[in-house]
Parts: C-alpha cells; structure tokens; sequence
C-alpha cells in the first residue's frame, strides 16, 4: 500500500474534532437572549425590587437552561488515557495520542488527539460520535466507522458499545439514557409551571413545583447511575486501560437539583413562618394589600339626609 500526498489511498481525511453540538449552542444561544431581553428592562423596576427579579429571574433561567442542555452533552461519564498505540489496521506504525471517551444520554463520542498532534504526516485529532438514542441505529453508525476507515483506537473503544459485543452494556446505557432524558423532560416542564405559579399569588404551590423539579432531576441521576450495576468491560489501549467517571454533566445536575431542593423548601417555610417577607422578594405585596384594602370611611351630613327622608320615617342616620 503506497502513500499518495501522505494519505492512505483507503482512508479518507482526517476528521476535525467538533467543539459544541449544534443543538446546545442553540439552545444557549435562545437562553441568553431571554437573559439580555430581562437586563434590557430591568432599570425600570424601582427600589430593592430589583435586585429580587434579578436574583430570580437569572436563577431561574440558569435551571431551566442546565436542563435543556445536558440533554445535548456528551460527559454524563468521561475517561482519558494516553497511550502509544497503533494508528490504522495494515499499519506497522505507533502514535502516541490521548484517548477519551465521553458517555452522554443520546450515545458516545470517542476522541482521539496526538501527543504532538502532527504525528506520521498527518493531523491526529478525531472526535467521532455514535449514536443509540431511540430511532438511530448505534451498530449501523459503527459499521460506517468501518467503512470510512477510522483510526484503530476509535473503532476499538466504539466497539465495545455494539449490541454483538460481549461486554453487553448497549442496552444498559441505551435504556438508561432514554429514562433519563425523558424524566429531565418532565422537569422542564414542571420548572415552567412553577414559574407561572410564581407570578401569581400562590407562592407556595410554586415552592411545590420546584421541589418537584428537583425530584426529577434526581430521578434522572439515579435512572442513568443504573448502568453501574452492569460490569463495564476493561478497555485496554497498549498497556494502558482506559476508566471512566462520572462527568461535568452528571455533577451540575446533582448541584442544580440540590438548589431546586434548597430553595423549594424555603419558600414553603418562609411561606409558613413569614409570609409578608415573601411577597416582598416576589413583588406581590402592594397588588394583595390592595385586594384587602378596606373601604374608607364616609362621613355623611345628617342635615341634608333628613330632607329626603318622609316625616313618618325614623331618621336613622342621626345616630351615625
């Protein structure tokens, strides 16, 4: 097999490792544009009551944004190794690289970056991602890894994640991922409606929510925590093996349903203990106080009454 311009006639290009997944740019992006659109309207708000919407407002949207997003992420579990391996298949030749596999809820990405990155003539920095969400085919994406020739690293480590592979932990991450996904949905949701509950009178039923919103999250963690009860195969690259861990995802999750937690029990503490300082830090005291406003006091002359009253009818306003 001969080398054309340094390239392996069966192999294409090397692919550039990819920074963000698009749909969580996106959803960053829309996130912070509610931001910006909130700061643009917040010097209109008077006095101490601005420092409660602020407070509340970013707060809230940073939840509702860390539970849209980590459905996109790919570091629920992430583990590194650096190796000296072989690069391709019918290739005598060694590259020392860092491999590093990122486990998210929609299925693996496996990176693969030199140690220099120009190794052999080429550019050694791959981040391959293989699907097995519900409607993608996990098996179909690593046989087109084949296909295209991926570097031997990449299709080791991809294949220990098949469906034919011994170790058996496809459908162990594939339900898992799914029951997660679905259950962060379900917060998302409960998130919004409390969020409408705040806006109105009924702060405590909003305190509830969020401690919902919390429960789900948590819920999430423990449905994707399933997967080690399963014995997770050694991946052994040269005589490196390669271990992974829970990633930045699976902790900012536990840290934002903790706060959920935090600050649904307070609120329905406060709501218990000292209401009024409630509905200070939500700006809802002036609009209650004048729903029980009493009525005012109205002095009436006797004098002009009394005209209008007939001479055989008691005048009963004298006594006011």
């Amino acid at each position: 097999m001969t080398l054309f311009d340094g390239i392996y006639p069966f192999y294409p290009q090397q692919r550039k490792a990819a920074g963000f997944d698009i749909s969580t740019i996106i959803v960053i992006v829309v996130f912070l544009t509610l931001a910006c659109s909130f700061l643009l309207i917040i010097p209109g708000i008077r006095g101490r009551a601005r420092l409660y919407w602020t407070l509340r407002v970013l707060l809230s949207l940073f939840v509702g944004v860390v539970i849209v997003v980590v459905q996109f992420t790919g570091d629920w579990e992430t583990g590194w190794v650096q190796a000296n391996t072989s690069y391709k298949s019918f290739s005598p030749a060694q590259v020392n690289a860092d491999i590093g596999l990122h486990v998210g809820l929609a299925g693996v990405n496996v990176t693969l970056r030199g140690n220099p990155v120009r190794q052999i003539n080429e550019t050694i920095d791959y981040n391959e991602h293989f699907p097995w969400n519900f409607g993608a085919d996990y098996d179909h994406s690593y046989s087109q890894g084949l296909q295209k020739g991926l570097p031997s690293p990449i299709l080791y480590v991809a294949e220990k994640f098949t469906a034919q592979s011994p170790c058996a932990v496809h459908r162990h991450y594939r339900i898992a991922g799914h029951y997660a996904s679905a259950m962060l949905w379900v917060a998302f949701c409960t998130w919004i409606i409390s969020n409408i509950l705040f806006s109105m009178p009924v702060l405590i039923y909003g305190g509830y929510m969020l401690l919902v919103t919390g429960a789900f999250m948590i819920f999430s963690l423990l449905s994707f925590s399933t997967v080690r009860n399963s014995p997770m195969c050694l991946i052994q690259i040269g005589t490196r093996t390669l271990h992974v861990a829970y990633g930045g995802s699976f902790w900012l999750m536990v840290a934002i349903g903790l706060i959920c937690f935090v600050a649904g029990i307070t609120i329905v503490a406060v709501h218990h203990l000292n209401l009024d300082l409630l509905k200070t830090f939500f700006d809802l005291r002036e609009d209650k106080a004048e729903e029980h406003q009493e009525m005012p006091e109205v002095f009436i002359n006797p004098h002009v009454m009394n005209k209008n009253l007939s001479p055989c009818q008691p005048s009963e306003i004298n006594g006011i």
